[in-house]
């Protein structure tokens, strides 16, 4: 399936589509989602050189919208959530780490049967780094998926946790800024109109008042809610994120929603969009917390912070509502809970992570492979507490990008069969959060 030369990419694509002076000429609809998006989609993670995977992924992009997918902002629903006009559903952000195209397929399938397109792909900037995803790639994985599933309208592309590392910007501030502003910019020329800054790393509790405890974080997300706007595209206005409590950590107030705003809102730039939600942290943690059996602990989540925090930044700064990080390891019945408490967006990683590893189609000699590598390369990160069950189930995320090519490579019956599992877990999960009919609200305010 991989190509080594642009020209066998197109001989590849004979009768599907055609290059017409750099223009892209969509010849045969059915022709290319039965066999040419599924070529270009793996040419444009693993394709022969750095030529052949541009092509194709320009050539997704191309494709994808003659077919009427395109990447856009959810700015225009979750305006209307704050206005009030659209309830009564939180809309999932999905972080894929591997398996990107067939979970992303797996996605697709699974909206198209409740007709709904409020749904973010999303990848975090830890998740670049460890699963070999540029923003370029990821988007490409997501936009070919959707050709290949018959979606047609908005695909919401979204940067996740686009954080400032504290132990970086205490030695070098600048440097580090100035790190995060290439990702958006990066981000922004791969057509992600959804960006979550967390410079929440940046509280300091050691200051006496809250305003003061929050000033290094307001301060920064709003420096960079600035960069989007003068780098955005004309006629996009990108949905930013902004984050008041790192997941992890004692769980969010009013006071410092409060306080985050106000100064957020003072410290940007004039005639500027602020931000579309806020996220919070309520009791969860990134990928749950393993016991030494590696099973995952239950983690009560705060419910009532969720309502009031979301009531607040809804009613007085017109935002969409809170955000829920680390959910996807919660029990099924924690779900509907978002919804009832008026919870705008929940973020869902490891659970879909952990489906991949632990699904009976997924061969054990690969998993231990992934294992093995784990426990070599990565053992300076295991705690002296830590059975080995606990850390390979907080560190076998950093397997997908060395085994990336390997999983993209596995049987076709087998990435099926694993795709048919996340189908049916995406099915729960938009149940749960009341996604199902929601697509007319998508198509009024976002187009």
């Amino acid at each position: 399936m991989e190509v080594s030369s642009v020209s066998d990419l197109y001989d590849g694509l004979k009768g599907a589509v055609k290059d017409k002076g750099g223009e892209v000429d969509l010849l045969d609809a059915e022709k290319m989602r039965a066999e040419g998006i599924d070529l270009l989609a793996y040419n444009a993670a693993l394709g022969g050189s750095e030529e052949v995977r541009a092509e194709s992924r320009r050539l997704i992009k191309a494709v994808a919208g003659a077919l009427g997918i395109r990447s856009a902002s959810i700015q225009g629903l979750y305006d209307a959530m704050g206005r009030g006009t659209v309830s009564g559903f939180t809309v999932p952000a999905i972080n894929i780490r591997g398996l990107t195209y067939e979970t992303a397929r797996a996605v697709f399938r699974s909206a198209a049967k409740i007709n709904t397109t409020a749904m973010l792909f999303e990848i975090a900037k830890s998740e670049i780094g460890y699963t070999d995803q540029r923003p370029a790639e990821y988007a490409s994985q997501c936009l070919a998926a959707a050709v290949k599933e018959g979606h047609t309208g908005p695909v919401f592309l979204q940067g996740d946790h686009f954080q400032v590392k504290k132990t970086a910007y205490d030695k070098d501030r600048d440097k580090e800024l100035g790190a995060l502003r290439d990702l958006i910019a990066e981000a922004l020329d791969a057509d992600f109109f959804n960006i979550d800054i967390d410079a929440s790393t940046l509280v300091d509790l050691s200051k006496p008042t809250v305003p003061e405890q929050q000033r290094p974080n307001f301060e920064t997300t709003a420096f960079f809610t600035d960069y989007i706007r003068e780098n955005e595209p004309s006629g996009v206005t990108v949905s930013v994120g902004g984050e008041i409590g790192e997941v992890g950590g004692k769980n969010s107030t009013e006071e410092e929603l409060r306080a985050f705003m106000d100064g957020f809102l003072a410290e940007l730039g004039e005639g500027h969009k602020g931000i579309s939600k806020i996220s919070i942290q309520t009791g969860t943690s990134h990928g749950g917390v393993p016991l030494p059996d590696g099973t995952v602990a239950e983690v009560k989540v705060d419910f009532d912070t969720i309502e009031k925090l979301s009531k607040v930044s809804r009613g007085d700064y017109g935002l969409s509502g809170v955000v829920q990080h680390g959910a996807s390891t919660l029990p099924d019945d924690a779900f509907h809970h978002f919804v009832e408490r008026g919870c705008a967006e929940v973020h869902l990683a490891t659970g879909f992570q952990n489906m991949i590893y632990d699904s009976g189609a997924f061969p054990s000699e690969l998993k231990e492979e992934v294992y093995s590598y784990i426990r070599e390369k990565h053992s300076d990160e295991r705690k002296d507490d830590q059975t080995d069950e606990q850390f390979i189930y907080k560190t076998r995320k950093k397997g997908f990008g060395p085994f990336k090519e390997k999983m993209m490579n596995l049987p076709g019956d087998v990435k099926d069969q694993i795709g048919r599992e996340l189908e049916q877990r995406f099915d729960l999960l938009f149940k749960e959060l009341n996604c199902a009919d929601t697509a007319p609200h998508v198509k009024k305010h976002v187009g």
